[in-house]
């Protein structure tokens, strides 16, 4: 365990940020006046928000007593007092049975996993006990309090263990919902509505854009609505969804797209489980082409669930195979990054080929 401990202490040089070659801060037209936030200190002022108004909420898991790897906690615990936002040991699995239990009791439980290639082992806790609690107990029990934040993605040079998007593991369990933001103000009013939901809630948090992602974020309490996809430019001839960090990147190539007279549809799906399905239903109704784009490998991803659901409800719709611009089968990779992640002109190649089909 010690040496695990070393290994992940370690990996707090990941605050030394590379800029992604790729990324640009991604457009808002309907952000609401407000303070000028990334996403760290969005997320910071979430957990701020429901501190105050929920005597019950509690913030734990390694390190946030003094912020955490990525300063998500930074002031809480001088704020709210050490009995509430709290170290814990580095033990993920213990850190996941120790927020089931005190969800149970009617506390509303925020556990911290440092970095999401890190919930493997909290997995059974999860999947077996987490998601089925109230299933089992023929309601009579829930732990619907807990929340579970993680950082997921890529980060420029995280490597094997600090870069994984495991959302597709989690989205295969019955009895949790799976949410992922891609901008300060969507991870600020996302995250409250994940807290207060009366499910156990995934909320993966796109680590590239803690930093990088900047814009307005209303300094109110507010949610926004969970398992609502969001139409973020529309288009007539393809639909293109994702999630998280990648929707800056899927926005270039529509961009892009727009130059060679494609008019691209583009949807941010936020929350996958239970995901939006009448939303994407009727703009691939409209437009009659999907393409999918998520960092997680493509076989077994979630694009793979969003394919098959769109072609058992828009079959003698579309014109064009479903297509997927996904990380590629591999573990994921240092120096070779550039060649697994799924970039801008990987997309833009896609959606030629689907519109030209």
């Amino acid at each position: 365990m010690s040496g695990g401990s070393l290994v992940r202490r370690s990996s707090s040089r990941l605050i030394s940020w590379a800029t992604h070659s790729n990324y640009r801060p991604f457009s808002t037209s309907s952000s609401s006046a407000g303070k000028s936030l990334n996403l760290y200190s969005a997320i910071n002022q979430a957990l701020q928000i429901a501190l105050e108004t929920d005597p019950r909420s509690y913030v734990f898991g390694e390190d946030v007593g003094f912020g955490g790897v990525f300063r998500c906690t930074t002031g809480l615990a001088d704020r709210f007092g050490k009995n509430r936002v709290f170290n814990t040991p580095l033990c993920e699995q213990g850190i996941i049975g120790f927020g089931i239990g005190l969800a149970a009791m009617g506390n509303r439980a925020v556990a911290e996993i440092q970095f999401a290639d890190y919930i493997f082992p909290a997995f059974d806790q999860i999947v077996n006990e987490a998601a089925k609690f109230r299933y089992r107990s023929g309601n009579q029990f829930n732990c619907g309090g807990l929340t579970i934040r993680a950082p997921y993605g890529a980060v420029g040079h995280g490597g094997h263990y600090h870069s994984q998007s495991p959302e597709a593991f989690f989205c295969h369990a019955p009895g949790i919902k799976v949410v992922i933001p891609r901008s300060p103000r969507q991870a600020k009013g996302l995250l409250l509505s994940c807290i207060r939901d009366p499910n156990p809630v995934v909320f993966f948090e796109p680590k590239w854009l803690y930093r990088l992602s900047v814009e307005e974020v209303p300094e109110h309490d507010f949610m926004l609505p969970l398992s609502v996809a969001e139409v973020i430019r529309e288009g007539n001839d393809i639909t293109l969804v994702g999630w998280g960090a990648q929707l800056s990147i899927m926005e270039q190539a529509c961009l892009d797209a727009e130059k060679e007279g494609i008019s691209c549809e583009l949807i941010d799906l936020r929350t996958l489980i239970p995901w939006d399905k009448d939303t994407v239903e009727a703009s691939v109704n409209k437009t009659g082409r999907l393409l999918i784009s998520h960092e997680a490998p493509v076989t077994g991803g979630f694009g793979a669930e969003l394919s098959a659901s769109i072609v058992e409800r828009c079959f003698l719709r579309l014109e064009a195979p479903v297509s997927r611009v996904c990380g590629l089968d591999t573990p994921f990779p240092l120096v070779f990054e550039p060649f697994y992640m799924p970039t801008k002109n990987k997309i833009l190649d896609a959606i030629r080929a689907t519109v030209n089909y």
